[in-house]
């Protein structure tokens, strides 16, 4: 289980190198997170203001049955943004992959070919979400459980969807049966694996951490120098955030790539690979 650990953090080492060699991926969840800013803004302020005049609530203390949709229309908005941006990041990876030169022009285009799986899957995932929302809200205490649950389920069942959207061309339902497929043959190897990324992220934070806490001491000595500090931390845990989402959907790339296609991509360790993806 350790050297698998080890084989997993030896591939984020990896998916760093291949971010840095190729810096403008960091584009794409950089207009992910915009994109998410901008449609939460379009739905939050008309709601809160309706909120605020009184017409938002019902009698009973709940929202009025209209609000069900429009917020089913923002959750269907926001994973239709994050999975066309993964999707273009996931092609470009893949060109990065195979030796060839890859442009932000090459991964627009490519999740814009997949525009109608995309749509679809951001249709499928918002229903999902708010059928698992609805369950938490029926009973917050055992519904919280339940949401749990089959949230997780529903994270690892799904986990390969997009990368197949982009490849396979496929629709929402089949691509769940491909993933599920994949998760099989890689079971327990992949998710092992996928802890040496996170260890990977947690050595990167420690240093934000630090820098926090020293803002936040600083702010008793010096106002400036304290809040000029964390200004700096709070610019650099986006940046951090920008930097992890991108590795995490190189990962998520290399070991769809390997799992379906049996091939090492470029700037990975085949023996890493094969030691933390080994088939069942």
């Amino acid at each position: 289980m350790f050297e698998r650990i080890a084989n997993g953090f030896t591939m984020a080492r990896s998916s760093w190198s291949v971010l840095m060699a190729d810096k403008k991926l960091l584009v794409f969840p950089m207009i992910s997170g915009i994109l998410t800013l901008l449609i939460l803004a379009t739905f939050a302020i008309p709601t809160a203001i309706l909120h605020q005049k009184g017409q938002l609530m019902g009698e009973d203390g709940k929202p009025h049955i209209w609000f069900y949709p429009i917020l089913f229309a923002y959750y269907v908005a926001t994973y239709a943004a994050v999975i066309f941006c993964n999707a273009a990041l996931v092609s470009c990876a893949l060109l990065r992959f195979d030796g060839q030169p890859a442009t932000l022009g090459d991964g627009l285009r490519v999740a814009m070919a997949r525009l109608p799986q995309i749509l679809a899957w951001a249709v499928v995932s918002a229903t999902v979400g708010m059928v698992l929302n609805a369950i938490e809200s029926a009973n917050e205490r055992i519904g919280y459980f339940i949401k749990m649950i089959l949230g997780t389920a529903w994270s690892l069942m799904t986990y390969f969807v997009v990368p197949i959207l982009v490849v396979e061309k496929v629709g929402p339902i089949d691509a769940v049966k491909r993933s599920t497929s994949l998760i099989r043959k890689t079971w327990g190897e992949a998710l092992v694996g996928k802890v040496g990324l996170g260890l990977f992220f947690f050595l990167m934070v420690i240093p934000l951490i630090a820098l926090f806490v020293g803002g936040i001491v600083l702010l008793k000595t010096s106002v400036a120098i304290g809040v000029t500090v964390l200004a700096i931390t709070g610019i650099l845990f986006l940046i951090f955030l920008a930097v992890s989402s991108a590795m995490s959907t190189i990962f998520l790339t290399a070991i769809y790539q390997y799992a379906q296609f049996q091939r090492v991509p470029d700037g990975f360790n085949q023996q890493a690979m094969a030691g933390a993806f080994g088939h069942k």
